[in-house]
């Protein structure tokens, strides 16, 4: 997986108020989560900008909510790339991988990040785009390849998941697919269902129209 480095600040004021105001000076809202795993009552010292987010009435997570310019962040969301992001907050650096994207449903404009940080021992889930490789004989034959699925979710070691999740054709047939259940990958599990289409080659009217002349 590609590197992005990223400088943020921490955000403590977390109205509407002060989001607006974010938004009007070029800054996108974020927050890290999958933090510390701690114990309630909890008795240390929060840094500025974390909280505590209860999973049960005996432990919480600890998140941060941060702030990014928005000009820091095109490269990260405007491009089909995945990448590790090292964001460097008061001094120290936090591994993490973007979880979800927050856009404004009109004009499309990122509203907020989702980052999940990432250690070195804790399989993530995420999605990875699929690259297609290889020259099918089906579409040799006059086939048509379609993509069905442009990326797949994996779990994994975050230091596992490749860039791009490569895919070979060449033996795909007139009127075959490639389903979840038919690919492996080292390292790697498959969280879509089996049975899922990534690929297929379709019949066109031209191939049709050359089965059946040769069966005549």
């Amino acid at each position: 997986m590609k590197k992005f480095q990223l400088n943020a600040q921490p955000r403590v004021e977390l109205g509407k108020k002060s989001v607006k105001a974010l938004r009007k000076e070029g800054k996108i809202p974020a927050v890290i989560n999958g933090g510390e795993l701690v114990e309630l009552p909890y008795n240390g010292t929060l840094k500025e900008g974390q909280k505590l987010v209860a999973i049960d009435s005996k432990r919480a997570i600890i998140t941060t909510d941060i702030v990014v310019a928005a000009e820091d962040v095109r490269k990260l969301i405007y491009t089909p790339d995945i990448f590790e992001v090292d964001i460097t907050l008061n001094g120290e650096v936090v591994k993490a991988v973007v979880k979800d994207l927050q856009f404004q449903p009109v004009k499309d404009t990122l509203l907020h990040i989702d980052f999940l940080q990432v250690y070195p021992d804790k399989p993530i889930v995420m999605e990875v785009p699929v690259q297609i490789e290889g020259h099918a004989e089906g579409v040799k034959a006059g086939g048509k390849l379609t993509l069905s699925m442009r990326k797949l979710k994996v779990k994994a070691l975050c230091s596992e998941i490749p860039e791009r999740l490569v895919v070979n054709v060449d033996t795909l047939g007139l009127g075959k697919s490639l389903a979840v259940g038919d690919l492996h990958f080292e390292g790697l599990q498959l969280m879509n269902a089996k049975n899922a289409v990534v690929c297929a080659v379709q019949l066109t009217r031209a191939a049709r129209g050359a089965a059946a002349k040769a069966e005549a």
